[in-house]
């Protein structure tokens, strides 16, 4: 019987971009005279006004090669979700990207996609972490290749300099797009590239190559950390819902605070669930030190209890914690009561005015609040607008955004997973902010399969 013989696919992320389309034309032109085949995989994220013409390019691009040649091929999909009330558009737009990319890659049945990603962007992944107090895992970075839902994520170029795919451009005379969105500085990468970057590399000509070999040494040093904790939970005989302290007790320091570290996330993982914060990290430590008896609550409803020596999590719904908080107008807030952040973005429409949010606070649900969810409904209460927009009862904890009433009532401004209260929201023309709230997840760096 003959054995069947399957023609190798690989996938290339395009975006048009002049990183991709180098990279793109790279893979196609050194496997000329192989049977390799070749899909460009291409996101419409119906963000930009010039999405379509973003898309009809890079087809027209592969349609052009393939009349070269028939290994190469272009594959779009269009995304027809958006981002929910509140949620920052950078972190929707990259989980996005990549589900949709993996879908793709599965269709043509693509064991390895293939990203542009290179070594300034590297350089910029490890300024981010760093300037969020990461540790090594952070630190690390973009990883060179990474397996995620059966494909295998590779990044070719990360050691390579912006400089060297410049060059390929123009030697190949490769038309590309150029993203204006690119250039705007209310997204914290573009300040990094554009600001702090350049300032850096004008003193230290060195830094982008510095920075990725600050990423390789963390890469290193997490793996080992790893090693080492995973053994020493084997040791003192954790399990995913109970950590016996008689032996965690006589680790040093160091690998108490690393070995706790890797239960609690393995533990909340079990739940499918972020791992606690690392303020709470270093209250639940502080507290197995000092306490007989203790619980904690972490985001999802995770309950974490320590008694007669044993730490152990459930699962239950969460109660409202937190104590109130005011605004003295569109200020980023760290809320480590909620593991949480507000921050808040400028725009043209649909946000709160400066004077709205002077004088506002955060608190949690009382009980019979309204909630107006567009310009022409009824305001319905808030267990009614959580349903009709499918918001996960765990999520429902987060605390409100409130403004003090002429009457002396209070007036509900902001919700998160609902957005801003319809009937609030400021005159047109008036500067503006939309509230942007943003749960500390600590796999939520700047891209998901870093």
């Amino acid at each position: 019987m003959a054995t069947r013989v399957t023609t190798p696919v690989v996938a290339v992320a395009f975006s048009g971009g002049r990183d991709s389309t180098a990279l793109l034309h790279a893979v196609w032109r050194q496997s000329a005279g192989t049977a390799l085949r070749i899909v460009a995989l291409h996101v419409h994220h119906g963000l930009m006004p010039e999405a379509d013409a973003w898309w009809l390019h890079c087809q027209q691009q592969v349609q052009s090669w393939s009349r070269r040649d028939g290994r190469i091929r272009f594959l779009g999909r269009r995304l027809h979700d958006h981002p929910t009330p509140g949620e920052s558009i950078e972190a929707w737009a990259r989980r996005a990207r990549y589900s949709a990319l993996a879908e793709m890659a599965a269709e043509v049945r693509a064991e390895t996609v293939l990203l542009a990603h290179h070594q300034r962007d590297q350089a910029e992944t490890v300024l981010l972490q760093a300037l969020r107090g990461a540790g090594p895992a952070g630190l690390a970075g973009m990883p060179r290749s990474v397996v995620r839902q059966g494909i295998c994520w590779v990044r070719p170029w990360l050691e390579q300099p912006a400089s060297a795919i410049e060059h390929y451009v123009r030697r190949h005379r490769l038309r590309h797009i150029e993203d204006t969105s690119n250039q705007d500085r209310r997204f914290t990468r573009n300040r990094l590239r554009h600001d702090v970057l350049p300032t850096l590399e004008a003193g230290f000509p060195q830094a982008q190559a510095a920075l990725a070999a600050v990423a390789r040494h963390s890469h290193d040093a997490n793996l080992l950390i790893h090693e080492v904790t995973q053994a020493e939970l084997q040791r003192v005989g954790a399990s995913l819902d109970r950590l016996q302290l008689t032996g965690w007790a006589t680790l040093s320091p160091v690998r108490q605070r690393l070995v706790l570290a890797a239960w609690l996330k393995a533990a909340a993982a079990a739940h499918a669930l972020p791992p606690p914060h690392p303020s709470l990290q270093a209250q639940i430590a502080l507290g197995l030190s000092t306490s007989w008896s203790a619980s904690w609550s972490s985001e999802g409803g995770l309950v974490w209890r320590l008694y007669r020596g044993v730490l152990s999590v459930n699962c239950a719904p969460p109660a409202a914690v937190g104590q109130a908080r005011q605004l003295a107008g569109p200020q980023t807030l760290d809320l480590p009561d909620w593991q949480a952040r507000l921050a808040f973005e400028e725009v043209t429409a649909g946000g709160l005015s400066a004077e709205q949010l002077t004088g506002a606070w955060l608190q949690p649900r009382q009980g019979g609040e309204q909630f107006q969810a567009g310009p022409e409904r009824p305001p319905r209460s808030l267990k009614k607008q959580f349903q009709a927009a499918g918001v996960p009862a765990w999520q429902r904890q987060a605390p409100m955004l409130c403004r003090r009433q002429s009457d002396g009532g209070v007036q509900v401004l902001f919700v998160p997973g609902l957005g801003v209260d319809a009937g609030q929201v400021a005159v047109a023309g008036m500067r503006q902010w939309r509230p942007i709230w943003a749960p500390n997840r600590l796999e939520d760096v700047s891209d998901p399969l870093e």
